[in-house]
């Protein structure tokens, strides 16, 4: 079947050809090209207004982006065969940097699969598909892991807010094998369990692992106060690296359950407490209490979604950063973490930053974190940057 052209207007074919993936609905020249004759999820070959050839793409006449560069090499359109060698070219970079199947298999635009996101949890796969030109390819996607991995189960977790705005349906699915409600991993020489059906967007935060990491020679002997615990993957790791002790606050009783578990298997149980509380109540009642902490681990979920919830969110950061601070012994480590990519590092750093002068204090950036390498980069797609973790030494105001 022949596969129909896109024509972008003139001077609209600079981006691309800089490196960028996404077409703007006011890119596309709709006299030659009308938007509303493509389904949404078809591939297109996109052309310059002057007819030349330049990638191929999937289209969605009804989103912003409406369109996404798959392929650059006219000889290799988007198919199983495509969608194998982009997962052979992306384990090639796991393998190198992990000795061990957990992580971050397939990130998206950054390994040239725009609208698909793998995570490995040995041999089982939790996959998220966010965009309409990969749900109609859902079953090559599939059968490409099928292929490539031979996993016991694949777990579609579709169930993300943003597919409806690709006009698609929000879905949990078995697509292949099993796939058991608890499942196992390890990360810097801890072991966890989390639930792929249930767990947060696709069962755990493999962007952070690195700066967990990071955290470890910081922690002997230390008081540990974990923020938006989650299933415990600070907390936890800071009392099996050597912490005297860890309070790990989330909302979720079911979270908080796994900080438990988790706790127990790494043998660190009579070291971790959790408490079920919203962040903000918490720190005020343990300010009441008089409880203080040597580390205070902030990762909160992304506080600014889009770029009109700037100004809240950055009040946002800043009130629980200060929160944070009121909690901290002398001469405590803050960890200050953002997930939102409208938060950019200077901005959360001046955040952190303005918080301290209030509450009469002095930093000092001791180190910087972001995603790890299982989340990597594109350097023409800033949105693909978006964790920040700041590493804050905190002294009296000097």
């Amino acid at each position: 079947m022949e596969i129909p052209a896109l024509f972008l207007a003139r001077g609209h074919e600079r981006r691309l050809r800089a490196g960028h993936l996404w077409i703007y609905s006011n890119e596309v020249d709709g006299a030659r090209s009308p938007l509303k004759s493509f389904r949404p999820g078809e591939q297109v070959a996109v052309l310059d207004h002057r007819g030349k050839w330049l990638a191929w793409a999937y289209v969605n006449p009804g989103s912003l982006i409406c369109a996404r560069v798959v392929s650059r090499l006219r000889e290799h359109p988007l198919d199983r065969s495509l969608l194998v060698h982009r997962l052979k070219v992306a384990l090639g970079l796991r393998r190198r940097r992990y000795e061990k199947p957990f992580y971050r298999l397939l990130f998206a635009e950054s390994d040239g699969v725009p609208g698909l996101v793998v995570d490995r949890y040995g041999d089982l796969l939790s996959v998220q598909i966010t965009t309409a030109g990969m749900e109609a390819r859902r079953e090559e996607i599939v059968a490409a892991l099928e292929k490539v991995l031979h996993p016991a189960g694949i777990l579609l977790r579709n169930d993300a807010p943003v597919r409806e705005l690709e006009g698609l349906e929000r879905y949990v699915e078995v697509a292949a094998g099993s796939v058991p409600e608890e499942v196992g991993l390890e990360e810097n020489g801890c072991r966890f369990v989390t639930s792929l059906q249930t767990g947060q967007k696709t069962g755990w935060f493999y962007d952070q692992a690195a700066n967990r990491a990071r955290l470890l020679p910081w922690v002997e002997g230390k008081r540990v106060l974990d923020l938006f615990s989650y299933a415990g993957a600070w907390g936890v790791s800071a009392v099996a690296g050597g912490a005297a002790e860890a309070l790990c606050v989330d909302q979720s009783a079911t979270a908080l359950e796994q900080v438990a578990r988790n706790a127990a298997l790494n043998g660190v149980s009579g070291k971790v407490a959790t408490l079920r509380s919203d962040a903000f109540d918490a720190v005020r009642e343990l300010r009441q209490a008089g409880e203080r902490f040597d580390i205070v681990l902030v990762d909160p979920p992304a506080f600014i979604k889009r770029k009109k919830d700037l100004k809240e969110g950055t009040l946002a950061y800043r009130r629980i950063n200060e929160a944070a601070l009121s909690l901290l012994t002398r001469d405590g480590l803050l960890v200050s973490s953002s997930c939102s990519f409208h938060m950019e590092e200077a901005r959360l750093l001046e955040t952190v930053q303005r918080a301290a002068r209030h509450r009469d204090r002095s930093l000092q950036l001791l180190e910087r974190g972001q995603q790890g390498p299982d989340h990597p980069v594109h350097p023409a797609i800033p949105e693909t940057a978006y964790l920040k973790t700041l590493f804050f030494r905190v002294l009296p105001g000097f």
